[in-house]
């Protein structure tokens, strides 16, 4: 019965109750009461929550009839057929009932999706118009970005300023009455005034061009007079050379270094201008001339000639030597770095001379593509001098201009984009190179002129004159007193090798009459063998020793005691005084690190160094150095204290008269002279 009532799925039709059926068939179909069955239409006045309940009370109801059902057959009486009859039928219906409520459940599900599709719809849609109502915006941001960010023609315009405008434009242009009120009226009355104001200097630049003209025209002929002139020019100097040569006074030569000196480049140019202008005013002693090869100089300052023709035939040229010899890649880098180092064809020397006659001659050249300038130094003694062993470094081209000023030792080029032109072509440093090129300076360069700063590089470095001469006097000074500073040394040495302390006669109220203890020895020494001294470390540790320093060993004597003194010579000696440090064999070997008498002695000629300058530039230091070492040697030994278990008399009896022998705990003596009174006391 079950499965004939689901293959029924026509719809039915619900007929009225009333009336027989023969009367309702002769209505018109308009007005007929019969409806079409709609499950949907059911189903939107149905209770959802009401088919839920019937639902479990069909479930509950099915699930009794069965179990009645059940029971009735596990019975077996013949007669309980009809009833089980009567419940199957009782549970076909509520079959019936359940797949109602299932098709109810699906139209709903049904109805429900439909509605969540055109609630979807009706969102897209209305996404879809934010999404344009958004672009529309954004595209009004924009072009009221460009609407702001607008900028007119009149704004490159350098008009005027406002007080300007009114207090110098007429009336009929600035309309105050208007335009103070109204900004775009002001900015079309500045215009105005602007373009009128243009039109007047219009007038003025036509008017110029001709008096411009008219001039050219006058110089035009004022040259061709000129022209004219110098053939009269060069034969009246001609004769007068002789003139010149008699009254000393050699126009033509110095016309003929200022012709040269037109081909110098702008770093030597600067330079001989220069120190030209600083011998005519401070120094008539000073000569500066021009050397080289001025043919080359000349083709330098050619620019090369421009033709295609040339550069093919050359190109061919060069490709049939390549393919009959390949250069080596060492070949290759060499040619590279020769050119990298090339000097440029001409010189400039300068000649210092001293009060003495002695000359220093310097030779600056400029390196072309390092845009650099480097100087070779020479001495000539006024007189044949004697040449002592340790005096060898005194007077070497490489160290005697070296630290001229101070930490300037000239062995690393000043142009920081060197470095990197030389990590091309395979230069480690310049160094390498100074023996030949010769030493690039700070000082040379801004002689030159040049400047390289280094927080802020500058690409290309001009040469300036106002540098160049804000630096020439004090440089050359300084190379003078370098001058006579080292020949002085020179001197001095060639005595102390013969154990003779040279002390003038205007220092010798510095120390007292008698003095026994005695220089034997004066040697020079390497840095090297300076750093292996066990009493230097004070010394080098405090970085007054350096490899640009000169180094010394003075030997000491009196008696059984020997003094060794370590010197390190500053090279810009007497400025910067010799430094001390002493070892004194005697009863064992005594340092400033054991004994503190023997730092008192390092402080009298390290420390108190001023007391020993002497006459003024103070050239005699070392000597009064060495011979107050000589006068601490004697306190030190005369005031040891005798030791009476020794038979005997004293080793070094006392000579010196002192107000104290020993003072303090640490037995300090006194070291200090006393002029003129003659005695020595505690400091």
């Amino acid at each position: 019965m079950s499965s004939d009532s689901s293959k029924k799925r026509k719809p039915k039709v619900i007929r009225t109750d009333g009336g027989p059926s023969e009367g309702k068939r002769g209505r018109p179909d308009t007005d007929q009461d019969a409806k079409y069955y709609s499950e949907e239409a059911e189903m939107d006045l149905r209770d959802p929550n009401k088919d839920y309940e019937l639902y479990k009370e069909t479930c509950q109801d099915l699930q009794r009839l069965m179990a009645e059902i059940q029971e009735l057959k596990s019975k077996g009486n013949k007669d309980s057929a009809s009833e089980i009859e009567e419940r199957r039928i009782q549970s076909c219906v509520h079959f019936m009932t359940l797949k109602k409520l299932n098709r109810l459940a699906h139209i709903r599900l049904k109805k429900g999706r439909d509605q969540t599709h055109e609630a979807k719809q009706k969102v897209d849609a209305y996404h879809l118009q934010l999404q344009n109502l958004l672009y529309e915006v954004m595209h009004l941001q924009k072009e009221i970005t460009k609407c702001l960010e607008f900028k007119s023609k009149h704004e490159e315009i350098e008009l005027v300023s406002v007080e300007e405008f009114y207090k110098e434009a007429p009336a009929e242009i600035s309309k105050p009455e208007i335009t103070l009120a109204d900004p775009h009226q002001q900015t079309l009355s500045r215009l105005d005034w602007e373009l009128e104001q243009r039109k007047r200097l219009a007038e003025k630049y036509k008017e110029s061009l001709a008096n411009k003209e008219k001039i050219l025209k006058e110089i035009e002929v004022k040259k061709e007079y000129l022209s004219n002139l110098q053939p009269r020019l060069n034969s009246i100097m001609q004769a007068s050379l002789p003139v010149q040569e008699y009254l000393s006074m050699p126009f033509d030569q110095v016309h003929k270094q200022y012709e040269t000196a037109r081909h110098l480049p702008p770093p030597l140019y600067v330079l001989f201008v220069q120190a030209s202008a600083y011998g005519q005013a401070c120094d008539k002693k000073l000569a500066v001339a021009i050397e080289g090869n001025v043919e080359e100089a000349k083709a330098l300052c050619k620019p090369p000639e421009d033709s295609q023709d040339d550069e093919s035939d050359s190109d061919a040229e060069e490709e049939q030597t390549t393919k009959r010899r390949r250069p080596t890649l060492g070949v290759q880098l060499d040619d590279k770095r020769k050119e990298m180092l090339k000097r440029h064809p001409l010189s400039v020397t300068v000649d210092l001379k001293c009060k003495d006659g002695s000359l220093l001659l310097l030779t600056f050249y400029y390196l072309m593509n390092l845009n650099v300038m480097t100087t070779k130094a020479k001495v000539t003694a006024a007189a044949e001098m004697s040449m002592p062993i340790s005096a060898g470094d005194l007077l070497c081209p490489d160290t005697l201009l070296s630290c001229l000023y101070p930490g300037d030792h000239g062995k690393r080029t000043p142009n920081p984009a060197n470095q990197f032109q030389f990590d091309k072509v395979g230069i480690v440093s310049l160094n390498d190179y100074v023996a030949e090129l010769g030493h690039p300076y700070l000082w040379v360069q801004k002689l030159g002129g040049l400047h390289f700063p280094k927080d802020q590089p500058q690409n290309p470095v001009i040469a300036d004159n106002s540098l160049s001469a804000s630096h020439m006097e004090r440089t050359m000074k300084l190379l003078k007193m370098r001058l006579e500073s080292r020949l002085a040394l020179h001197k001095q040495f060639a005595s102390l090798e013969h154990g003779i302390l040279p002390v003038s006669s205007e220092c010798q109220h510095l120390f007292p009459a008698k003095i026994v203890s005695r220089l034997v020895k004066w040697t020079a020494l390497t840095y090297e063998d300076y750093l292996e001294l066990s009493y230097t470390k004070d010394v080098v540790e405090a970085g007054l020793a350096e490899d640009t320093h000169l180094y010394y060993m003075a030997l000491i004597e009196r008696g059984t005691a020997k003094l060794q003194a370590a010197v390190v010579l500053n090279p810009g000696y007497s400025s910067m005084p010799p430094i001390f440090s002493l070892c004194l064999n005697w009863k064992g070997e005594k340092t400033n690190s054991n004994d503190d008498n023997i730092r008192a002695m390092e402080s009298e000629v390290s420390v108190y160094y001023k007391e020993l300058y002497g006459p003024k530039p103070g050239y005699q230091l070392l000597t009064n150095q060495l011979q107050r070492l000589c006068v601490v040697l004697d306190v030190y030994l005369e005031t040891e204290t005798h030791d009476n278990s020794v038979e005997g008399p004293k080793e070094f009896p006392q000579e010196k008269m002192c107000l104290r022998l020993v003072r303090g705990p640490s037995r300090m003596k006194p070291f200090k002279f006393n002029h003129p009174q003659g005695f020595f006391s505690h400091r």
